[in-house]
């Protein structure tokens, strides 16, 4: 009897992949499985000790990764996180675009035009920029790649605690939508996941501001719990990789079955 084992690739051996808001959540998360995956990953956020602890984490356990600080409401930082993932390993064939800022809970109108504006910059323009500039970059080194934008369950109907966030996250569905058709022809596949509540720090500054939240959003959801980053990350790292070479413009539900 043969006993040989083979072991198979990771999903993204020998991808070049950014991730950004990869200092803590589903973006520190999903760093550390896609270096595990086989990728060499790029780490973008705002907050360098935070970009450097999980730098490190994945380094010490035999990845590779390296870190550059960047803010998605400065163009110039989105294009040069970008350029350094190519500078610093030649190419760049997935993007994971999870970097976000929330919105404190309660109806649009107590929301003070400058946190809209924050929000507009970060959680759509900010995506924007990163599409473009991962698309150039893609097509002019790896050829052809995969995009996966983060976008949310509270995108596909009525949110009234969050109602900005949610709105943003919608647009950013249609920014995927679009992108799918105009740089699918090229080889390019943008996707996007919608998580559900995630014990993220986000969800629980949320439930600083409305106890009971957690329980609330569990209550509403089929599997009864909320998500574990690394669950989310799960399901970006396979919309980016090659098993899924013919999922193509979809947003992808990974919310445990919640009851909208």
């Amino acid at each position: 009897m043969d006993t040989t084992t083979t072991t198979s690739p990771g999903l993204l051996a020998g991808k070049v992949a950014l991730v950004t808001g990869a200092g803590r959540g589903i973006g520190a998360a999903a760093a550390r499985l896609f270096a595990r995956e086989g990728a060499r990953v790029l780490l973008a956020a705002r907050t360098e000790d935070q970009l450097k602890t999980v730098t490190e984490d994945i380094t010490a356990a035999g990845g590779t990764a390296a870190y550059t600080v960047c803010d998605l409401a400065d163009a110039d930082s989105v294009r040069a996180a970008v350029q350094h993932a190519v500078d610093r390993y030649g190419r760049l064939d997935v993007a994971f675009n999870n970097g976000a800022t929330g919105q404190p809970p309660g109806p649009l109108d107590r929301m003070p035009e400058a946190d809209f504006d924050r929000l507009y910059a970060v959680n759509l323009k900010g995506q924007w920029l990163a599409m473009a500039a991962e698309v150039a970059a893609i097509r002019a080194t790896a050829g052809s790649g995969a995009i996966v934008n983060n976008s949310s369950v509270g995108s596909h109907g009525a949110n009234p605690e969050l109602p900005v966030y949610g709105a943003m996250k919608r647009a950013l569905n249609s920014l995927t939508e679009s992108a799918a058709v105009t740089y699918g022809p090229e080889g390019i596949r943008v996707n996007a996941i919608a998580p559900g509540g995630t014990l993220t720090e986000m969800i629980r500054a949320w439930e600083a501001e409305s106890p009971g939240l957690l329980e609330r959003l569990a209550q509403g959801t089929a599997l009864g719990r909320a998500a574990a980053p690394e669950e989310i990350a799960e399901a970006a790292a396979w919309l980016l990789s090659d098993r899924a070479s013919y999922v193509n413009g979809t947003i992808l539900r990974v919310d445990g079955g919640a009851k909208l």
